[in-house]
């Protein structure tokens, strides 16, 4: 008899693509049309006045293309880092990068409410159909709702790996069904990794222990109390759904009233469908809960205050106009808000080739040089009607490149062609399509402590296969999207953030 072989490949994954238009130079189908425009206009220039005014008109269309499509490692051209410069400056020149809140602030009421992008949201609460209270943030602006639900994840140790190749594929089906989901704007899921104050191992063990144990091992007990916490972390895992509050084209915004009542029979199968992902037991957050999260963003050193308070039995309240930093600082590249100082980095770059389902665990995982870090990945579903026009586009879009480039770019072209193929056979086989991000924020709560969190950021970020490059001149908007509030940051831009 002859034993059966179970050894087996390791699963991987890969095939991210950015859609990209056809065009001439990397130009896209838009700034292509737009170069022929101005080749017409230097031609009737030539004729009108002459061969050096064309000359000088070639050499500014050069330098406007050169501007255009010369792009850094990070993907980003002259003209995206001039606008960035300049808009942060403007900003700070008009005082618009600084934040005063509470009774001396400049807040109405004397509230230390939300900065930023996020200040006009609105709070209210209500109950699923399991009777569950789910917090309801709304967004008027972008006439959004967003739903927070809390899991504990379950890990992937002393796991199968055939489990967790079931848990990527059951995620992978969450995320399709959250595309046909009715009103469905965006998705996002944050974990947080933060110190342990030792509050809850201390209330655990004094309402346990019993009196009548042996001096020696209540005394050990009391060690472990103190000892234990110096260096543990506790790790929390939210998933947000941001709903459209406008029912179809045309329609006045649901009420937050009408929302929960449109929500509360949809959260109970939202919440169970996430168990099969790996995501283990998962709950609607309640309103105070999510006021403390946000509260504690801005303020880590509250969350003491929060753990103490519950420790003498006491149940902490908090208002949604009082969860905000009493003051706060926008910098080129980092954040001050009360108590802590943050960098936040956005992706850039998804992994290029195959990874496997542990890509991301050293980025998540608690580290030594960085006081909280929170790691956020934003999604935005695309509904089945538009998905196959976009891989269709996207074939032609690779098949014009692959034709029509330079030699030294050929293999490349070729590869993204069978690519933008792939792609465009799996949507055909049902397969959803998603847009995604990522946002990292480091936060430090001691200056002297900030360059050893950047560098630790800089080097797990070639652990995930990414590319990582800090938010300049948008810190405080970039950490506010990185919060499970629902933000949609494409609502947010006055000129996209693609050309085509």
């Amino acid at each position: 008899m002859v034993a059966a072989d179970t050894h087996r490949e390791p699963r991987t994954y890969g095939n991210w693509r950015e859609p990209k238009s056809p065009g001439l130079l990397g130009l896209g189908q838009t700034g292509t049309m737009a170069l022929f425009g101005a080749l017409v206009f230097i031609v009737i220039l030539t004729f009108a006045l002459g061969i050096w005014a064309a000359v000088i008109g070639l050499a500014v269309l050069a330098l406007a293309i050169a501007l255009t499509t010369v792009r850094d490692a990070d993907g980003r051209n002259a003209i995206q880092r001039a606008g960035a410069r300049a808009g942060f400056h403007a900003a700070r020149s008009s005082g618009a990068n600084l934040y005063r809140s509470g009774p001396l602030g400049r807040t109405d009421w004397g509230t230390t409410q939300l900065p930023g992008i996020a200040a006009g949201t609105k709070l209210s609460e209500h109950l699923d159909s399991y009777n569950r209270p789910f917090a309801l943030v709304y967004a008027p602006w972008a006439k959004t709702y967003t739903v927070v639900l809390a899991t504990e994840p379950d890990g992937s140790a002393l796991v199968d790996q055939e489990q967790i190749d079931a848990w990527v594929a059951q995620w992978g089906h969450w995320l399709a069904n959250l595309g046909d989901e009715p009103g469905v704007e965006a998705g996002a899921v944050t974990i947080e990794t933060a110190p342990d104050s030792g509050t809850r191992l201390q209330m655990e063990v004094a309402g346990n222990i019993d009196p009548n144990a042996p001096a020696f091992a209540r005394a050990m007990l009391q060690e472990t109390v103190a000892t234990y916490p110096a260096g543990s972390s506790t790790m929390k895992a939210y998933v947000t759904i941001t709903f459209s509050a406008v029912p179809h084209q045309g329609a006045k915004p649901l009420t937050p009233h009408e929302m929960g009542l449109n929500l509360a029979a949809r959260i109970p199968g939202m919440t169970s469908s996430l168990q099969s992902t790996g995501a283990g037991a998962a709950r609607p957050v309640a309103a105070q809960e999510l006021c403390e999260f946000i509260r504690v963003a801005y303020d880590p050193d509250a969350s003491v205050w929060y753990d103490q308070a519950r420790s003498q039995g006491e149940i902490p309240e908090e208002r949604w106009v009082d969860v905000g930093p009493t003051a706060a600082q926008a910098d080129w590249d980092g954040y001050r808000h009360d108590s802590a100082y943050s960098v936040t980095y956005a992706m850039t770059q998804a992994p290029r080739g195959t990874v496997q389902s542990s890509v991301l665990s050293r980025l998540i995982a608690p580290h030594s040089d960085i006081a909280r870090k929170r790691v956020t990945l934003l999604y935005k579903p695309i509904d089945a009607a538009r998905a196959a026009g976009m891989v269709d586009a996207d074939v032609n879009a690779a098949s014009f490149m692959a034709t029509s480039g330079s030699r030294r770019g050929m293999a490349r072209d070729s590869l993204s062609l069978a690519q933008a193929r792939a792609t465009a056979a799996e949507e055909a086989r049902g397969a959803g399509l998603v847009n995604f991000g990522m946002l990292v924020t480091a936060t430090v709560t001691d200056l002297e402590m900030l360059p050893r969190a950047r560098a630790a950021i800089a080097n797990l970020g070639p652990t995930a296969r990414i590319r990582l490059r800090p938010v300049y001149g948008s810190q405080d908007s970039a950490f506010a999207a990185a919060l499970p509030l629902g933000l949609v940051l494409s609502k947010h831009l006055a000129i996209p953030s693609a050309t085509k």
